[in-house]
């Protein structure tokens, strides 16, 4: 089955997938009219080859990422420090959850890649379960850990015969991304696979 994603601000930057890779880019108009039958899923704002996420090993195995049941306790946001050390140990079972809530954070602000030497198995199955790709550091490091760094790091241009990751940003372009940062994500795909849609 093909898909075609294309987005309202970024109509000549449209793509095709099959399976989990990429049959073509373009422009949607020409991509439509060479695959009539192909399912089309149309998106606000641009569609870009999503992000990497520098901070793999500070956000999947050093912070403690609350379940939404524990939010009037913990919030909603990730925890660093000596209080998420004593969550992750507290119980066999919180540093598996807790990579795992991270990586769908990570995919709501569309990470396709992290980066960073993950030592723990949890945070290891987390990343390949969600399809992940593992990526060397930057040559240097934005600021703090954060699902949403900055700046925000692209990964390289969209190709035929690529894997099908990429991520769709609420934003008229790629300035309106970097000011107002990755939350602005609808839509993440890895491996063919729509992993994350915000509407």
């Amino acid at each position: 089955m093909l898909t075609l994603h294309a987005c309202e601000a970024s109509p000549d930057t449209a793509v095709l997938v099959e399976g989990a890779q990429l049959a073509a880019v373009g422009p949607y108009e020409e991509l439509l009219a060479g695959h009539p039958r192909a399912r089309v899923r149309r998106w606000p704002g641009i569609l870009t080859p999503g992000l990497l996420n520098p901070y793999g090993p500070e956000l999947l195995e050093q912070a403690y990422h609350p379940d939404p049941r524990e939010a009037d306790r913990l919030g909603t946001e990730p925890l660093f420090g000596e209080r998420a050390r004593a969550l992750l140990d507290a119980d066999p079972s919180a540093r598996a959850a807790s990579a795992r809530r991270g990586v769908q954070r990570m995919l709501a602000h569309g990470t396709v890649a992290v980066a960073g030497e993950l030592r723990g198995r949890a945070a290891l199955d987390a990343v390949r379960g969600a399809g992940l790709a593992l990526a060397g550091l930057p040559a240097t490091l934005p600021g703090p850990a954060s699902l949403s760094p900055k700046p925000l790091v692209l990964l390289p241009g969209l190709a035929p015969g690529k894997p099908a990751r990429f991520a769709v940003f609420d934003v008229p372009d790629r300035a309106a991304l970097v000011r107002d940062g990755a939350a602005t994500c609808v839509a993440t795909v890895v491996g063919g696979r729509l992993v994350y849609r915000g509407r």
